[in-house]
């Protein structure tokens, strides 16, 4: 299957959470990893979330360095990178910062069954893509991102996104940022949510590197997809 290579970027606290079970964001990281994700938005050709991150955080996925817009206008390319949206039932606000700030594409992928009036709504501030009847199908998802050039893929979550681009097999690499601090509480998301593995059944990784970063610990892990 053609489909963009694509990592998940996150940072989690010590004991794996994104933030607090209220959905609110935590600083976990600092100016050095801030920068480092800079970068990596940078230096890709997409950036996704789902519904879910878009609805609790209202990200605007833009660089933010200077010298990194102007060296991606340098090359022909947009200030940012293309900007996804995951969103089965075009919940996505008309007012999201993802549409108001920064210039560049955006892209919402929807399912068959969201309401048209939504849709058509959308239209008028992103390119809309349909795939899957209830749930987005992802597979087919990317292979229409691929289509359209998508080749790098940077995936900022939330822990559901994250499941099922895993459980589906789609997912190269991802890093993690671990910071110094307990977030707690067992409605807390993690990295990783969704309904789980199975005992039997775990997604095996390789760590490829490992790095100190201000208070806390940059990993960077292989995905070994037995789904592939």
């Amino acid at each position: 299957m053609d489909r963009p290579f694509t990592f998940i970027n996150s940072a989690m606290s010590a004991d794996g959470k994104i933030s607090t079970w209220q959905r609110k964001q935590v600083r976990i990281s600092g100016a050095i990893d801030f920068d480092r994700v800079d970068q990596l938005r940078a230096t890709s050709d997409a950036v996704m979330v789902g519904i879910g991150t878009v609805l609790a955080d209202d990200p605007s996925l833009t660089v933010k360095s200077a010298q990194r817009k102007g060296e991606r206008k340098a090359k022909g390319l947009d200030e940012n990178p293309i900007r996804i949206v995951i969103d089965s039932q075009a919940r996505t606000p008309l007012e999201a910062d993802i549409f108001k700030k920064g210039e560049g594409q955006r892209i919402v992928v929807v399912s068959s069954s969201a309401h048209s009036n939504k849709v058509e709504a959308l239209r008028k501030k992103a390119k809309v893509i349909i795939s899957g009847d209830i749930r987005i199908d992802l597979p087919d998802a990317m292979q229409q991102l691929h289509r359209l050039g998508i080749r790098h893929l940077m995936v900022e979550g939330g822990a559901t996104l994250n499941w099922a681009m895993l459980s589906s097999g789609l997912v190269d690499e991802i890093y993690t940022f671990v910071g110094n601090i307990i977030i707690g509480g067992q409605m807390a998301p993690t990295l990783v949510d969704g309904e789980g593995f199975t005992d039997t059944s775990t997604l095996p990784l390789e760590l490829i590197s490992a790095e100190k970063i201000e208070k806390g610990l940059f990993l960077k892990w292989k995905v070994l997809n037995f789904l592939k």
